[in-house]
């Protein structure tokens, strides 16, 4: 494998699983035949595990993960409840320069991901976060392309919108994405659902449109979601976009309150759906004692992660986000 040629530093495969024993295993499985022991390229596979009352523990260590517990990571911070904490958590417990997330509800699963979205780490310098693209595969058919009903019903149209430069994007959302630690440890993370929407808006702000990518890699089957989880999914994502654009002349509600039906009529259901936010990781002393990091963000033995002028080895199309939009996001 190239890819392997190009590698300098250490690179960490990391899955948030909440109650995934369904599909934890054969994904972990997958890295670690074919990206840990044929080729060794992943240095290692963690299971962020935020509680769960399945066999997702047990499952995943069988298959060759390192799981760890959620609550003890950064235990003297507390716990917010939702995906983005075990995102922010796993940069303290995982020890790769680059770290690779994969979501673990995904069916049919490929080793090819990872490499993907290692591709334009592995081989241009100025890019420090990729995003994956992908076809969804749907109870009626396919849609080639097509985002989930939040991706097109808020997230793009919030993007275009306000942040132009990330228009190209195919799917904003997804929760399978790489980054540099150097990158990723100077943002904040968000608790819920919006933490893949902050997290591009974020980098944007700080790393500028030529540090993005986006690289496909094929089709995404996994569970899909209820209208309800969907809407609160949405109001989270709301209230992050309000947070970046600065918004302060009324402050947002903390809860939606979402109906069913029943025989009597309709009956209210009220969920918390208020955003709460961790800072850059690099500004917790703890983690920047573990990782060897000043505050400042650098690594006190920096190595280099790519060569600057080689194409992409890792088999897959790295894509312009711009193509609609020559003057807005052109790094491939």
């Amino acid at each position: 494998m190239e890819l392997l040629g190009r590698k300098a530093g250490s690179i960490s495969v990391v899955l948030p699983a909440l109650n995934e024993a369904a599909t934890v295993g054969e994904i972990v499985s997958a890295v670690r035949q074919e990206l840990v022991e044929a080729v060794p390229l992943v240095d290692e596979i963690v299971v962020i595990d935020p509680g769960s009352v399945d066999a997702t523990a047990s499952t995943a260590t069988a298959a060759g993960a390192d799981v760890i517990a959620e609550e003890r990571v950064l235990a003297g911070y507390g716990r917010i409840a939702g995906k983005g904490e075990a995102l922010w958590k796993s940069l303290h417990a995982a020890s790769g320069d680059i770290v690779v997330f994969v979501d673990a509800d995904l069916e049919d699963f490929d080793a090819s991901l990872v490499t993907g979205l290692l591709g334009p780490l592995l081989t241009d310098d100025e890019v420090s976060y990729v995003k994956a693209s992908y076809d969804r595969p749907l109870a009626r058919g396919m849609l080639p392309g097509g985002g989930g009903r939040v991706t097109e019903l808020v997230a793009r149209p919030l993007l275009n919108l306000y942040w132009p430069q990330l228009a190209g994007l195919v799917q904003p959302l997804a929760g399978e994405f790489a980054g540099r630690r150097s990158l990723l440890e100077r943002v904040p993370f968000v608790s819920g659902y919006g933490v893949e929407f902050a997290l591009l808006v974020d980098v944007l702000a700080l790393a500028g449109a030529d540090a993005l990518a986006q690289v496909e890699v094929g089709r995404k089957i996994h569970r899909h979601q209820s209208d309800e989880a969907l809407g609160r999914m949405a109001a989270e994502i709301i209230q992050v976009a309000w947070t970046r654009l600065g918004i302060h002349d009324a402050t947002p509600g903390e809860t939606l309150t979402q109906f069913r039906r029943y025989d009597g009529g309709f009956e209210p259901h009220t969920y918390r759906v208020d955003v709460r936010e961790r800072p850059p990781m690099i500004t917790i002393p703890e983690y920047a004692a573990r990782h060897g990091r000043d505050q400042g963000g650098h690594d006190h033995g920096d190595r280099d992660q790519g060569n600057h002028d080689q194409e992409d080895p890792s088999g897959h199309e790295q894509e312009d986000i711009a193509d609609e939009h020559p003057d807005r996001l052109h790094r491939s």
